[in-house]
C-alpha cells in the first residue's frame, strides 16, 4: 500500500503543530522536515539544486531545528511518523546526534526515522569545526554509530573504532526498542551508492519523474552489487511533475513506496496561509488518498 508523506519545507514555527494534527486526521502517514543550522551571508559554493547555483530562500527563512520540530509534533499526535529530508549529518557530532535520535525515538514510540545528507556549504563545515573533505567517509561512520545506539535493543553498551570516530564501551539511555530506519538523500553516484550500501531507503529532493526513475534504477543496481537487493528498502520521493492520480500511479509503477505531496499549491488561495494549507489536506485526502 502506498504511503503518503507531507514535506514541511521552511514552515513558520506556529504552522507545525496544527499541520501535524491535521495531517494525522486526514490519513497521511508521515511528515518530512528540512535542516539548516544557519544562513551564511556569503557562500563560496553553488547551490546544487538550482539552475544558476543560487539559493532561493531569504536569510530569515524559518528552519526550525528538525529534532525539536519532530519532538513537538510527536507530542500532539499518536500515529503519524516523522523523518528528516535531510539532516546534514557530517556537520554534527555523532554521539550527540545519537542521543537526540534515541530520545526522540523513545518519546515518539518509534515513530521517527532519519534522512541524512552531507551538506554543500563550505561555511557550515568551517564554522562547526568539521572537515568538508572527509564528509562522505565520516557520514558513513556516523550512520554506523547511529545504528549501534538505535539498534532496537534498548540501552546497551556499544563501542566504535573507526578512522574518524573512536570510543570505548558506553551506554546511551533511553534507547529505542525497535531499530530506527536510516534513509539517505542525494542524486550523485556516491549518495546513491551510500543509500544502497548502508541505508534502509532513499529519499529524493524535488525531482522530475524521469530523474526519480533514473535514480531508482541506479540505486537498485547498486543494491544488487552490494548483495542487499532483498533487504527492506523504502523509496520516498517528491516529483514536481506528478500531482494527480495518473502521476502518482506512474511513481508507484517505478517502485516508489512513499509519495510526498504539497496539496496547498493545488486548491487555490495563498499557499503560505495556514488555513489554505489545512484545507488542502482534507481536499487531498478525499481527492487522492481515498481514490488511489
Amino acid at each position: 500500500m502506498m504511503r503518503w508523506c507531507l514535506p514541511f519545507p521552511m514552515f513558520p514555527a506556529d504552522h507545525l503543530v496544527p499541520m501535524a494534527r491535521a495531517a494525522e486526521d486526514n490519513g497521511f502517514d508521515s511528515i518530512a522536515v528540512p535542516d539548516s543550522v544557519f544562513f551564511p551571508e556569503t557562500v563560496t559554493a553553488d547551490y546544487p539544486y538550482s539552475a544558476d547555483g543560487g539559493r532561493f530562500w531569504a536569510p530569515d527563512t524559518i528552519f526550525v531545528d528538525p529534532f525539536i520540530a519532530m519532538a513537538a509534533m510527536a507530542a500532539v499526535t499518536d500515529r503519524i511518523e516523522f523523518t528528516t529530508n535531510v539532516v546534514k549529518l557530517p556537520i554534527r557530532d555523532p554521539l550527540l546526534t545519537a542521543k537526540q535520535l534515541a530520545s526522540l525515538a523513545v518519546l515518539s514510540n518509534n515513530r521517527v526515522s532519519l534522512g541524512v545528507g552531507l551538506s554543500w556549504i563550505p561555511e557550515e563545515f568551517a564554522w562547526t569545526h568539521t572537515d568538508m573533505r572527509t564528509r562522505g567517509k565520516r557520514c558513513d561512520e556516523m550512520i554506523d554509530i547511529l545504528r549501534l545506539v538505535c539498534a532496537g535493543n534498548g540501552p546497551e553498551f556499544v563501542e566504535y573504532h573507526g578512522e574518524f570516530y573512536d570510543f570505548d564501551r558506553l551506554m546511551i539511555a533511553p534507547a529505542p526498542d525497535a531499530p530506527v530506519r536510516i534513509i539517505v538523500g542525494g542524486l550523485s553516484e556516491p549518495a546513491l551508492r551510500r543509500a544502497a550500501r548502508k541505508a534502509d531507503g532513499w529519499i529524493s529532493v524535488q525531482n522530475t519523474t524521469a530523474e526519480i526513475a533514473d535514480a531508482i534504477t541506479a540505486v537498485n543496481k547498486y543494491r544488487s552489487e552490494y548483495g542487499r537487493e532483498t533487504f527492506d528498502f523504502s523509496l520516498n520521493v517528491l516529483a514536481v511533475d506528478a500531482f494527480d492520480l495518473d502521476g502518482y500511479h506512474r511513481l508507484a509503477d517505478l517502485g516508489v513506496t512513499e509519495i510526498q505531496a504539497v496539496p496547498w499549491y493545488f486548491i487555490g488561495g495563498d499557499p503560505n496561509e495556514i488555513q489554505v494549507r489545512l484545507d488542502s489536506l482534507k481536499w487531498f485526502a478525499d481527492t487522492i488518498i481515498a481514490k488511489f
